[in-house]
């Protein structure tokens, strides 16, 4: 399942960012930062180490400079604090632009190190969905560490590589999902102990990988990215798996899957109802992205607050998995 990702993720995981704001477009802001360029910035200019190792430039070090200086203003004067290149202005720290984000990624992170741990130890090795989610549990991994990246340093190679991130998590957790309700996982034959792929999940796979290069490589030869369909992309792929997730915890009167494949349509465990709880939490977390404001002290925003929310829903979701993972229904009954 999507582990408690990006619905900026999300949810995106996904805000619109621009290319210009009214900050960086007033003409003060351009003058400061033109001013400071001739004062400060010569061949035998040398910034800090922190800033030499997050790749700042003398000229993005006046931009910073001169976005605070502007922002000091303004709130001395109690008017419109403004964005700049599409992002409120927050205070660095060891040249990371929002600490905060990059802190809360790394804290979701070590939750899916975490489950994938969990998982690991606790469901059977012959579990055939346990491969799937170890596998989900990586690429969130992943996921999580370019986001920390992005965060530490917004530039056109970080912004792709934490989309791409987020999107395979994304389209992967669908992937498995369809693979694990309508019961498409591959099995062992029990005459000659080979893996059996169905018709439906080598279709499935196909689609799925022919999905995600095509959508990496629609926003890759594109001369601007398109922020629109990327968005459109991960909330559609989101929604139709969270939505998969909830025919999983429907009551008993309403069995529109088999939840488990030696078990009737109509069994239904104590603990489906939990699925449910865990959409509405992500969809909680995600509605803070709509709430976008200036960060309290320069330091926490809506999207930090979005990040903040969803690692503790990770261990949630993790030991949904198990509980599911090591139900009855996945036992032949002896005869």
């Amino acid at each position: 399942m999507l582990f408690a990702y990006r619905w900026v993720l999300a949810t995106l995981p996904f805000l619109v960012f621009v290319v210009a704001s009214s900050g960086d477009r007033a003409s003060n802001f351009q003058n400061c930062v033109s001013a400071c360029y001739g004062d400060h910035c010569h061949p035998q200019t040398t910034l800090s180490l922190g800033l030499r190792l997050t790749r700042w430039t003398c000229t993005d070090d006046c931009k910073y400079k001169c976005m605070h200086m502007l922002t000091d203003i303004a709130i001395r004067e109690s008017s419109k604090i403004h964005q700049y290149y599409g992002k409120w202005p927050f205070w660095r720290l060891f040249g990371m632009q929002e600490p905060a984000s990059v802190a809360f990624s790394l804290w979701n992170m070590y939750y899916h190190i975490q489950g994938w741990r969990q998982l690991r130890s606790k469901i059977p090795s012959d579990h055939p969905m346990r491969s799937y989610y170890l596998t989900c549990a990586i690429v969130s991994v992943n996921a999580w560490l370019w986001s920390a990246v992005f965060h530490t340093r917004d530039l056109p190679n970080t912004e792709k590589l934490d989309y791409f991130s987020a999107a395979l998590v994304i389209l992967y957790s669908l992937y498995h999902t369809v693979l694990r309700l309508f019961n498409q996982y591959p099995t062992r034959s029990r005459e000659d102990g080979r893996i059996q792929r169905t018709p439906v999940h080598v279709l499935w796979s196909s689609i799925c990988t022919v999905a995600y290069l095509a959508h990496v490589t629609y926003l890759s030869i594109l001369p601007r990215f398109d922020y629109s369909y990327n968005m459109a992309f991960n909330l559609t792929v989101g929604f139709t798996h969270n939505l998969l997730w909830l025919l999983y915890s429907l009551p008993v009167s309403l069995p529109l899957i088999r939840r488990f494949p030696f078990k009737s349509k109509t069994y239904r465990p104590s603990y489906a109802s939990e699925v449910a709880v865990f959409v509405a939490l992500m969809t909680a977390a995600t509605a803070l992205e709509l709430f976008d404001f200036p960060p309290w002290g320069r330091i926490i925003d809506a999207h930090a607050l979005w990040h903040l929310s969803t690692a503790p829903i990770t261990k949630f979701w993790y030991d949904f998995l198990i509980k599911d993972s090591l139900d009855d229904g996945w036992r032949e009954p002896k005869r």
